[in-house]
């Protein structure tokens, strides 16, 4: 149900987009995060954003550098990464919350994609 892409092989300091597509339901109510897993470490949470688009939460790794967006229309969301580093590097998940407002725990995400791999290379 829910598709994200955009990743791939980056240099240092370049930027990503990356998408998650929403099919067979809408997620305009619910809260949608994206979280990242890199080799051997736990999942973690990297951005959020409410239902509506007004409130957005950041790991404090990301904060100024990445942003998140919603598009309900399209029933799409995004992560701009920008300034991205080695220690990004990690598959990318995108997930949809059972409440309204998003939050960095991962039990509180009902709906999770497959995954797309990001890769920072020195």
């Amino acid at each position: 149900q829910l598709q994200a892409c955009g990743g791939g092989l980056v240099q240092a300091g370049g930027s990503l987009r990356l998408s998650c597509a929403a099919s067979g339901r809408t997620f305009s109510n619910n809260a949608m995060a994206w979280f990242r897993q890199a080799p051997g470490k736990e999942r973690e949470f990297v951005a959020g954003i409410s239902w509506n688009g007004d409130s957005t939460s950041y790991a404090d790794s990301v904060k100024g550098r990445f942003s998140i967006s919603r598009d309900d229309a399209k029933n799409t969301v995004y992560l701009q990464m920008n300034s991205l580093k080695p220690e990004d590097t990690a598959v990318y998940y995108c997930a949809a919350s059972l409440r309204m407002v998003p939050t960095s725990t991962r039990w509180q995400y009902r709906y999770w994609g497959q995954g797309t791999l990001v890769t920072v290379s020195s």
